[in-house]
């Protein structure tokens, strides 16, 4: 695997893989079981398999959930070169924002609801963080998990309002034998936190109402931010232990 840090290095690695399908993970790192799913799939599919790793500040509206984020760097090499990974493209903040942030993309009605209504900014930095990266990258193919469904649908939204030639492949949530969606911030919680947070989806994939939901998380120790049911699909988000975690299931669950 090749480590690529600038732009100006992967414009000059471009031209070797020049007529080759290219499959792209991008991560913030953090690596777990259920990024490796996406590797795995990105590696089936494509000739080249390329990932990245930045964290991105500008989608943090909270200053010390980023800077509490689990990551480690040189344990997410060693898990993408095991999955087979062709390139790693692994900026700086200068490299990714030469502009210092000034222009950005911006959704304003999906973007606005949910995750997005709770943390104020979080999918400009998304979107615009991607919409450089494709530009970057040019990959054919880009692969995103379902466990932030609101994310890809407005990936899956900007690609077609601003034409851009790559394909938005959805992968299905990862889970724990418990149910408990795979994230990284899974690693900020206690062990009794762990034994807790898959009343997430146990309780979000319920038979009951909403408003019983939400007591119902209220009581197993969650402190709820939103459950909200929007085209056919269920979406939640709960503190535990002051870690946010998300999940969502289809209303036909």
């Amino acid at each position: 695997m090749k480590i690529i840090k600038s732009v100006e290095e992967w414009k000059n690695e471009a031209g070797n893989i020049s007529g080759k399908k290219v499959g792209f993970v991008p991560t913030m790192g953090g690596l777990h079981a259920g990024h490796l799913s996406l590797m795995k799939k990105c590696r089936a599919e494509n000739d080249i398999a390329v990932a990245s790793v930045y964290l991105n500040p500008t989608q943090f509206n909270d200053k010390k959930d980023l800077e509490t984020y689990p990551a480690n760097f040189d344990d997410d090499v060693k898990l993408l070169e095991g999955a087979g990974i062709d390139y790693l493209f692994a900026p700086t903040y200068d490299v990714m924002y030469p502009d210092n942030y000034k222009y950005k993309v911006i959704e304003t009605d999906f973007s606005k609801e949910l995750c997005g209504a709770k943390r104020p900014g979080h999918f400009d930095g998304v979107l615009t963080v991607v919409m450089k990266l494709f530009n970057i990258i040019r990959p054919q193919n880009a692969y995103f998990g379902e466990k932030d469904f609101q994310q890809l649908t407005l990936l899956k939204g900007m690609v077609r309002a601003f034409f851009l030639d790559v394909n938005i492949i959805p992968c299905p949530i990862v889970r724990e034998e418990n149910g408990l969606a795979i994230s990284s911030r899974n690693r900020k919680l206690s062990e009794q936190g762990l034994k807790t947070a898959p009343k997430l989806h146990e309780i979000l994939s319920m038979k009951n109402t909403i408003g019983e939901k939400e007591k119902l998380l209220s009581e197993a120790g969650f402190t709820v931010d939103y459950v909200t049911e929007k085209d056919g699909r269920l979406y939640a988000a709960a503190f535990l232990e002051g870690v946010r975690l998300i999940d969502n299931v289809s209303v036909s669950v």
